[in-house]
């Protein structure tokens, strides 16, 4: 054993060589590093649908082997256990170990823990990998372009500006014949240059953009968590806001997940299930009997428990469907307890999303065995050759008696009902024991459970198709139940197709990309048909969030651009493999991420418009003035408070903007649009303008307009351009909050971050002025100076809407539906 054991599984700590990686990956499998460039460990759908039959047949018994550093006996025994893991450990030899991380996808067992923690291969392998960080979010990787571009561009004028000025002062002093005489007053003005240069640069850099990505993704995780949505990734975040698609599981999600038997068949007959007091009564006619073997199958094939709560009464423990049951089992009068006591299990099928069932085998009182079988309507039909009659009789299931009960089954699944049917067989004595049939059995019952769909649901899908996103049903119901409620919920229209996953997945390539355009319903499917579906999405260009909740949609939700896990009904497996978790499982829930993740992106689109504003106005400013007049009117401490403006401050305000109905009544951004839109550049070429314009002015003929005089003629002007081109951008702050709509004073007042800011920007700047001039090399101004500022600040509102009343066409590129146009003229020969 402990040869075994050293041979594959024993891997150096921090030892990242090429041999060292290959023994791990032999000896777990495959790891793949996805987009988002996050380790997950990811089963191979097709490798385990060729094993499926192997796998399930699986049981190790290894007893009597020993460890030497223990001296004690060291045994594990794992008996039919359901899992590809075991597959993907190693392929050509069964091994009897589970590493730790890995998920018990199907069925039970028994297990001896050697090693815990960082001592395990996992966290072993987690250790190596300790050192790699999470990556930029797509948004800041767009934005890493624009910084980089407005990076250089600064440089440019910074290096200009410099040379421009040393330039200047050498003439001067050429001209003035100085030119071999130095004081320490030229290196202190040739060191002023310098230091304007690279203020320049540092306002030129918009550091604030990582900020600003990060404070508006931060904040906007903080406000869904008070939303009922726990974001794991920030990248989730933004991606959610370009969503075109959402495939979404039914139960628990569009519904309620509170199930109760609403309508049964039984005997050839339908029945109201009405309980009066805390008993549900059937027909008198039905003999005892028939409700013996219905409370039998009830009780005995179910995987949940009843138990005693603290105040005495039951409780049961399990799955919405199996507690509808049991509970509908209790009402008819039956006792969990003694019923179980009474038989014996022999063996256990749990319930499988491919066979859509769930069977046991029983070893009855007098000795007899006797199967049952639970799942899918039209499934469970099919496996029965037999019905029970009103006295216990079995009748047989003639062709007209097949569809008269199939149209029983479609009738419930038209009035949005989840049927299932259980069935029983007494097996002969010849039997082979342990092995449950698969025909032969008797029809007992129909059932039909009603999940009523969640309140809000059908105003948030309303709210998704006005927004452009598609909402798909990926259910495994009836289809005729899963058309009910997803026309109830308004998610299948007219032209709309429902298709059931066998269907589905027997489809060539060629097939579904043209049918998954209509697809608005996919019944009775599989977590492989999910799979391929978002696969075969995310090929179509789509940006896909799927959402999910058992083990088996872990490759779905891994393979989807944004995958939500639900935080109540969800397994472990599925929430570590999401994105986002929805902790009250409703899809409203997810349509608030689309909202929140769709004002994460406008917000920094505002910032940007916002900053390239500034950066624009100061760099030409400065540069403008150093090549006529030989100084810049913006000193170095000045830019840099300016700098502070338009970045912390700016990215603070314009980035905790939270989100509003308008921002779900337009399409979503697609990945190929460009960040910095056609109406951005309008408004920031208008502002820059105008404020470039009027600094301009008050740079060469301030004087004269303001009619200053005297020694502090130039220092009380210099203060005044500060002080009005601090004043423009707290106004163009303000029309940054909506790029395209005139009234940018909707919701502001109600946002105290952003009026905060905006007060504390202006009582600094008075301060600045009033108070700190040595250090910023300001004077103070008289009130009327202070009013005109202020105006000539104000004016960039009005400048705004002006600008806002230009139309702008903005070319989008149409979102990609699958579909490619027939070859016509030149091209069809």
């Amino acid at each position: 054993m402990e040869k075994l054991i050293s041979k594959d599984f024993d891997l150096l700590q921090n030892d990242r060589s090429e041999e060292n990686l290959l023994r791990w990956r032999k000896a777990v499998g495959t790891i793949v590093k996805n987009r988002r460039r996050r380790f997950r460990y990811v089963a191979d759908l097709e490798k385990r649908s060729e094993n499926k039959e192997r796998i399930r047949k699986l049981s190790v018994r290894i007893i009597g082997s020993s460890l030497s550093r223990t001296d004690k006996r060291f045994w594990i025994l794992c008996s039919y256990f359901f899992t590809s893991f075991f597959y993907l450990y190693n392929a050509n030899r069964v091994l009897p170990f589970l590493l730790s991380g890995s998920k018990v996808q199907d069925g039970s067992g028994k297990m001896l823990v050697t090693t815990v923690g960082m001592r395990t291969e996992w966290g072993k392998l987690m250790e190596t990998l300790s050192e790699e960080g999470e990556d930029e979010t797509p948004l800041q990787v767009k934005l890493n372009g624009v910084a980089t571009i407005i990076g250089k561009i600064g440089l440019a004028f910074a290096v200009t500006t410099f040379l421009v000025l040393t330039v200047r002062f050498l003439v001067e002093k050429g001209l003035h014949q100085e030119f071999t005489k130095w004081t320490s007053g030229d290196a202190l003005t040739l060191l002023n240059y310098f230091a304007t240069a690279v203020t320049i640069i540092v306002v030129a850099v918009p550091e604030g953009l990582p900020l600003a990505v990060t404070l508006s993704l931060a904040f906007a995780m903080k406000k869904l968590m008070n939303d009922k949505a726990l974001v794991r990734h920030l990248s989730a975040c933004e991606t959610m806001g370009s969503a075109t698609t959402i495939c979404t599981d039914k139960t628990g999600t569009l519904t309620t997940n509170h199930m109760v038997v609403n309508k049964i068949w039984i005997c050839g007959e339908v029945k109201e299930v009405e309980a009066s007091g805390q008993r549900a009564t059937l027909d008198p006619v039905i003999s005892e009997n028939v409700i013996s073997i219905l409370l039998q199958g009830i009780f005995n094939n179910t995987g949940s428990e009843v138990v005693k709560n603290k105040d005495g009464k039951n409780s049961i423990l399990g799955t919405p469907t199996e507690s509808a049951i049991l509970e509908f089992g209790l009402l008819l009068g039956g006792d969990f307890d003694n019923e179980r006591r009474s038989c014996k299990l022999l063996k256990v099928e749990p319930f499988n999303s491919e066979k859509k069932k769930m069977s046991v085998l029983l070893s009855l009182p007098d000795g007899k065995v006797r199967a049952f079988c639970k799942g899918a309507s039209e499934i469970i039909l099919k496996m029965c050759d037999k019905m029970i009659g009103t006295n216990g009789e079995t009748l047989h299931l003639s062709e007209e008696l097949v569809r008269d009960t199939m149209n029983v089954i479609n009738g419930f699944a038209g009035e949005a009902l989840r049927t299932l049917c259980l069935a029983f067989k007494d097996m002969d004595d010849g039997f082979q024991e342990n092995n449950i049939p698969d025909s032969g059995y008797t029809l007992i019952i129909i059932v039909g459970i009603k999940d009523p769909v969640r309140p809000g649901v059908k105003k948030a899908v309303k709210t998704c198709l006005a927004a452009g996103i598609t909402v798909r049903m990926v259910t495994g119901d009836n289809v005729n139940t899963a058309k009910a409620i997803a026309e109830e919920c308004g998610i299948l229209l007219d032209d709309d197709l429902a298709i059931e996953g066998p269907d589905f997945r027997h489809k060539s390539s060629d097939q579904m990309s043209q049918i998954i355009p209509k697809i608005k319903v996919m019944a009775r499917s599989s977590p492989t048909d999910k799979h391929v579906l978002v696969k075969n999405l995310r090929g179509m260009k789509e940006v896909v969030a799927v959402t999910g909740d058992g083990t088996n949609d872990a490759p779905a939700l891994h393979e989807a651009d944004i995958g939500f896990a639900m935080g109540i009904a969800g397994t472990e497996v599925a929430k570590e493999s999401a994105d986002v978790i929805v902790l009250d499982d409703n899809f409203a829930t997810i349509v608030n991420v689309a909202r929140w993740g769709r004002s994460v992106y406008i917000n920094i689109q505002k910032f940007v418009q916002f900053q390239l504003t500034v950066n624009i106005v100061a760099l030409m400013i400065n540069f403008i003035s150093a090549c006529v007049s030989g100084s810049a009117p913006l000193t170095a401490v000045q830019l840099l408070w300016v700098n502070l403006i338009m970045d912390t401050l700016g990215a603070l305000a314009l980035a905790t903007e939270p989100p509003h109905e308008g921002l779900m009544k337009r399409p979503p951004v697609l990945s190929t649009e460009s960040f910095i839109t056609r109406t951005m550049w309008r408004n920031i070429i208008g502002q820059s303008i105008y404020q470039l314009a009027v600094l301009l002015v008050l740079n060469f003929v301030g004087k004269k307009l303001l009619g200053l005089s005297g020694s502090d003629a130039t220092a009380v002007l210099n203060t005044f351009i500060f002080n009005t081109f601090v004043f423009c951008q707290v106004f163009n702050e303000i029309n940054s909050r909506d790029i395209e709509k005139i009234n940018i004073f909707r919701g502001m007042f109600g946002n105290w971050t952003f009026t905060g800011i905006i007060a504390a920007t202006v009582i600094f700047q008075v301060i600045i002025v009033e108070f700190l001039g040595t250090f910023a090399s300001t004077v103070p101004l008289n009130w009327q100076l202070w009013l005109l500022s202020v105006v000539l600040g104000a004016v960039s509102l009005l400048i705004a809407v002006v600008l806002k009343c230009i139309p702008v066409n903005e070319k989008t590129k149409a979102q990609h539906d699958g579909y490619e146009p027939l070859p016509s003229g030149p091209d069809l020969a």
